[in-house]
């Protein structure tokens, strides 16, 4: 019937709750006040960037329903995860900072005496569905509550696989706090966390919890977990600083200069933790490539190699069209070649930026080859080499 529009209560009622809610009321204010938020909605560093698949949806739907290519995007077996127990958490840190890998983006760091817990993702899908969507590649680790207690939750962005409901509500029952950028915190009250336990910051906004300064810094991304997204949360990177270390998470970004502001002002750090999987030629804005990847890790570590390079967002799910073990494979031929410290642990690997690092390819237990010329979404040939460092910044 032209004109009728359904009662708004029945829409909600199809609304998933994994969607959350959009910010309102005085957040929505304070987000209006954002010099990083113009024309009705955030802004990326460097100008707008491309958040849909360049190219035809044809052309991408060829390449990652290819019978081989899906082949090519899973382990050959079963993932090795690290038994990690509560036992071995609850052991102080020898050198002050130590560092779990948990999958994905998903990292515990335990710094100066303090627990930060980075994007945890427990659910056994990124998608506001339990019945369809990219599914988890190995199990978690441990069980969310042998983590013991977390001083503060980081949260990057609000995509499925960096803001899990499931895991926000079961750590909204614990007195931990949650650090967000700027219009996350409505989903988080939205699914029991209370307003007191939120710092919800703009870029290069800081705040203190117990000793640890956590700053949200740039990125190079987008938002948004509904069908209809109003880019009115904010994504970001992260600066912790302790008494004796800082560490740095990238959440999800494209490749900007803006990473030498962040080295300049906060760094150099004792380890970076930067997302280098998931990338391809059909959103090289929002993504990094292992070679950008390391470039961004030299930034910030203001021109040379210098602190631990974690490479995460690779191994748990499969995002994107390019080999599940290439992300691996090309980061730890450009690190040797930039003579760069990276850490390879498998998930649930706890190590220590200072002491031995876990250096073992283990992906190649449960991978098929992967060539030395890389592929960027399985197609484009990349030859991994010292050149790519001198042109992770064009095209």
């Amino acid at each position: 019937m032209a004109g009728f529009r359904p009662p708004s209560s029945g829409l909600r009622a199809l609304r998933p709750e994994a969607f959350g809610v959009d910010p309102g009321g005085a957040r929505m204010a304070r987000i209006r006040r954002s010099p990083h938020f113009k024309d009705g909605v955030f802004q990326n560093p460097g100008g707008e960037a491309r958040t849909r698949p360049s190219g035809t949806a044809w052309d991408f739907a060829k390449l990652y329903f290819d019978k081989e290519q899906r082949t090519r995007r899973a382990p050959l077996g079963n993932i090795p995860v690290h038994a990690t127990t509560f036992a071995d958490l609850a052991r102080p840190a020898a050198t002050g900072l130590r560092v779990t890998w948990l999958g994905h983006s998903s990292v515990l760091v335990e710094i100066d005496g303090r627990r930060v817990l980075f994007d945890p993702v427990w659910g056994e899908r990124c998608s506001p569905f339990p019945f369809a969507g990219p599914r988890r590649l190995h199990p978690v680790p441990l069980p969310l509550a042998a983590l013991g207690p977390v001083d503060v939750v980081v949260i990057s962005h609000d995509h499925y696989d960096h803001l899990d409901m499931p895991t926000i509500k079961a750590l909204a029952g614990t007195d931990t706090l949650f650090a967000v950028p700027l219009g996350v915190g409505a989903h988080l009250e939205h699914w029991g966390v209370p307003a007191d336990r939120l710092r919800e910051l703009d870029w290069h906004e800081a705040t203190e919890v117990g000793g640890l300064t956590l700053t949200a810094t740039p990125a190079r991304h987008f938002c948004g977990r509904g069908l209809r997204n109003t880019q009115h949360t904010l994504w970001a990177s992260w600066v912790v600083t302790g008494e004796e270390h800082r560490v740095y998470h990238s959440g999800d970004t494209g490749y900007f200069e803006g990473f030498k502001d962040i080295g300049a002002d906060h760094g150099p750090f004792d380890v970076t933790m930067i997302q280098l999987g998931a990338y391809s030629e059909f959103w090289t804005d929002i993504h990094m490539t292992p070679a950008q990847a390391l470039r961004a890790h030299l930034d910030l570590q203001q021109g040379g190699p210098g602190g631990v390079l974690l490479p995460i967002h690779w191994g748990t799910f499969n995002l994107a069209p390019h080999p599940w073990a290439e992300p691996g494979e090309w980061t730890k031929e450009a690190a040797e070649e930039a003579g760069q410290a990276v850490a390879f642990p498998c998930p649930g690997e706890p190590f220590e930026p200072a002491g031995e690092l876990p250096t073992r390819p283990w992906w190649r237990d449960v991978s098929r080859p992967v060539e030395r010329t890389w592929t960027v979404a399985g197609s484009t040939p990349v030859a991994a080499s010292r050149d790519d460092l001198d042109l992770v910044g064009e095209g």
